[in-house]
């Protein structure tokens, strides 16, 4: 049986003795505290892996004989088994939340996170994000099979939350992918004709492709002069328009074809493309006949 313990003080909030049942990936503890001047932790270890986010003041954090010195919109892990110490500035003591955890995948998302032995402190892209998430595990309080589905889907997303900044953060390095960005350019536009029918998104590409949104659309605008996803729905209008011109297939049909589940949404991506909606560009035929699925804008053309 688990003795769950929340704690709701004015400088301590904390969800604790957890234990959820995934393996993969599981909540152990999840706090906030305003620390007091100087307070400390250690020099001790613990049991279970633990991110603390500072929200606001200063503090040290010390491990492998190596101290940081850390502020607000940084964060630092603690490895199970290792000898660490914290504390908290003497004159602007910070304040953090703070998730304790531990599974399978967790050496893989503390990777993707972009932590490791030599990396235990990182920066944080929007700590408001991050109390946000961190708030809404420790309001998902109750010992219910519902709060604790929420509590892990809320962890879930503050580690996804931390993946994407990483890799945004990261993604002007120059060293961070392999390829230039003609490269990626052609397999985002392959990945694009193969599965624009299905609904795909930015992220989807940029997942295929195994590079950030951020730098995915930053090749794009320096080969094409266009966001990425300026040239998704450009390719899916002409797509339409050529379906519409070439096919008796109704609007709902084309619209299902080129990857929109609403009829609607796309006749509004169709007008604002081309000036007419999908039915009266059938039915001018003078104008529908000069568009074609490889027609593209010019600057295009030569990555098909």
């Amino acid at each position: 049986m688990r003795h769950v313990k929340y704690t709701n003080s004015a400088n301590f909030h904390c969800l604790e003795h957890l234990s959820e049942t995934s393996m993969d990936l599981y909540l152990i503890h999840v706090g906030k505290e305003t620390c007091s001047p100087g307070h400390a932790y250690g020099p001790s270890g613990r049991d279970e892996y633990i991110i603390h986010f500072v929200i606001s003041g200063k503090g040290i954090f010390t491990t492998h004989g190596i101290t940081y010195h850390l502020k607000a919109n940084e964060m630092f892990l603690i490895r199970p088994d290792e000898d660490i110490f914290y504390q908290a500035d003497t004159e602007d003591p910070w304040s953090y939340f703070w998730i304790g955890f531990n599974g399978i995948m967790t050496k893989k998302l503390l990777n993707s996170c972009g932590f490791s032995k030599k990396s235990p402190v990182l920066p944080i892209a929007n700590i408001e994000t991050v109390k946000s998430l961190v708030s809404q595990i420790l309001d998902a309080s109750h010992l219910t099979f519902s709060h604790e589905l929420k509590r892990k889907a809320f962890l879930l997303a503050l580690f996804s939350y931390l993946i994407d900044s990483h890799q945004d953060l990261n993604a002007s390095s120059k060293n961070k992918y392999e390829h230039n960005s003609n490269t990626y350019v052609v397999q985002a536009i392959d990945y694009i004709k193969q599965h624009h029918s299905l609904g795909i998104n930015v992220s989807d590409i940029a997942d295929y492709i195994g590079i950030s949104r951020a730098y995915l659309n930053r090749t794009f605008q320096k080969e094409l002069g266009i966001s990425v996803q300026r040239f998704l729905v450009d390719f899916r209008m002409h797509k339409a328009a050529n379906l519409l011109v070439s096919s008796n297939s109704s609007i709902n049909e084309i619209a299902d074809a080129v990857g929109y589940d609403d009829a609607l949404a796309f006749s509004k991506a169709f007008k604002k493309k081309f000036n007419f909606s999908p039915k009266n560009f059938r039915e001018h035929k003078d104008i529908a006949r000069h568009y074609k699925e490889k027609q593209l804008v010019d600057h295009q053309q030569d990555f098909y």
